[in-house]
This record gives C-alpha cells, sequence and structure tokens, in this order.
C-alpha cells in the first residue's frame, strides 16, 4: 500500500513513532554514565566487540579520544577483564565476569591487611548460606557424581601417607556445588573468595589432623545429603563447618 493512501493525520501519527523509536534506540545504544569512561561505554554498547575492536586510532576518532588516553582506559578494561588483548588477533570483548574486580580490590586490601580475609569470608560465608537451596536444587545427576568424585579423591589424599591437604578437592567442591547459579556476581565473590584463600597461605597444610578430618567429615555429610535430596541435612553441615576456619590450629 503506497503512503498516499493514508490522510495527513495517520502519516503524521507514523512519523511521529518513527521518531521516537529512533530515539530510544539512540539512548539505549548510546546512553551515558558519569560514573564509567567513553570506551566502557562502547564495550557495553557494542555487541560485535564480542568478534573484535577496531584499532585504538579509529576508536579514538569515533569516541574523539586521544590514542594515549584509549590505551590507558583498555589497560584498565584488561585489568577487569572485561577485554582480551592478544597480539595477533587483536582485542575483543569478554563475557562479563565479577571476579577480576573483585581480585584487584581484594588482593589490594589484603596487602594492606591480612585481617581483611576474615571480613571477606563472613560475606562469603553468609552468600553460601543464603544461595544454598537455590544452588543445590538445580545440580544434575552429572553435577552430584562430581561431587562424589570429588570427596573421594579429598578422602584418600587425608588417609594417605604422607598426608596431603586437598585444597583443590576443597575449592572445587565448594564451587561446583553453586556452579548452576546464574548470578555473575555471586559467582564472582566465590571463585575470589579462593584466590584470596590461597594468597593469605590457608591452603598450606599447618598441622592439625583432626581438625581436617573433622573439616571433611561436614564435606562428607554435605555430599550425602545433596545426593539423597536431604538438602536441610546438608545446609545445616554447610553452616557448621565454616565456623571451623575460625578454629583452625
Amino acid at each position: 500500500m503506497h503512503i498516499c493512501n493514508f490522510n495527513p493525520l495517520t502519516i503524521c501519527l507514523l512519523a511521529r513513532k518513527i521518531v521516537l523509536i529512533g530515539l530510544i534506540i539512540l539512548m539505549l545504544r548510546e546512553r551515558t554514565s558519569p560514573d564509567i569512561s567513553e570506551f566502557f561505554r562502547y564495550l557495553a554498547s557494542h555487541t560485535e566487540a564480542d568478534s573484535g575492536l577496531p584499532s585504538l586510532n579509529e576508536l579514538g576518532r569515533e569516541l574523539g579520544l586521544s590514542v594515549a588516553s584509549l590505551r590507558e582506559q583498555l589497560e584498565v578494561a584488561r585489568a577487569l577483564g572485561l577485554v582480551e588483548v592478544r597480539p595477533r588477533t587483536g582485542t575483543r570483548r569478554l563475557t562479563y565476569s565479577f571476579t577480576p574486580a573483585i581480585r584487584q580490590s581484594l588482593g589490594y586490601a589484603l596487602a594492606m591487611n591480612n585481617d581483611y580475609f576474615r571480613k571477606f569470608a563472613e560475606m562469603r560465608n553468609h552468600l553460601e548460606a543464603a544461595y544454598w537451596y537455590e544452588a543445590v536444587a538445580q545440580l544434575t545427576d552429572e553435577d552430584k557424581q562430581e561431587l562424589q568424585s570429588l570427596l573421594a579423591r579429598a578422602l584418600e589424599k587425608i588417609r594417605g601417607t604422607p598426608v596431603q591437604v586437598p585444597h583443590e578437592e576443597h575449592r572445587k567442591l565448594h564451587l561446583h556445588i553453586f556452579s548452576r547459579l546464574d548470578n555473575p556476581f555471586v559467582t564472582g565473590v566465590f571463585e575470589a573468595y579462593w584466590e584470596a584463600y590461597e594468597a593469605v597461605g590457608l591452603n598450606v597444610f599447618a598441622g592439625g589432623y583432626e581438625y581436617l578430618q573433622e573439616v571433611w567429615e561436614y564435606h562428607q555429610r554435605m555430599v550425602e545429603a545433596i545426593c539423597s535430596d536431604q538438602f536441610k541435612v546438608g545446609y545445616e553441615a554447610l553452616v557448621k563447618h565454616t565456623d571451623l576456619l575460625y578454629h583452625r590450629p
């Protein structure tokens, strides 16, 4: 149907709708925030950046920034895990992860005072308890088999001669329990916790075999409860075992 068949009022209304839609698209694409850089805004609004970014010279012309300024913003984005920079393939946007941002800030805090780890651990413990039921309800049969496998490897290390600290199994077991959560912020806290755990040396065996046994008895209860769908029993074991860290020899 030709546009000449529309009456003037209809044409006017259509034109207004088109302009309005155009403005909405423009606002969504180029919405600004005083708290992030021009380069960050570009990354957030250009999905094609997943495949690769233009050169710094091209970006500079598009954004009205100097190459030096862009290079500084690129380094910040790289440190926050927002982009990947490779010599041959260039720069591309990465899937969003909260972990790198926490890693930078928490690493700085621990460099100032290791006592910050305890405060961060308290937050992480509360988050694990808060998300326990949601997380375990989503685990598949394959996930449960993986938890059983991690538990078996950990117990083998503890009962072996010499005794080995099953730190890797400990880390993987906790992260796997919460692996089905579709929340990058919660996941980021959990991942950063284990990096900090290593940074303050808690992954190293410092004596106290009875303590090590007790910790893994709770983990065994957690895994068995998850596999038998007794989520409340597992939750109680989770909450009780988090207090053990503060009584570590």
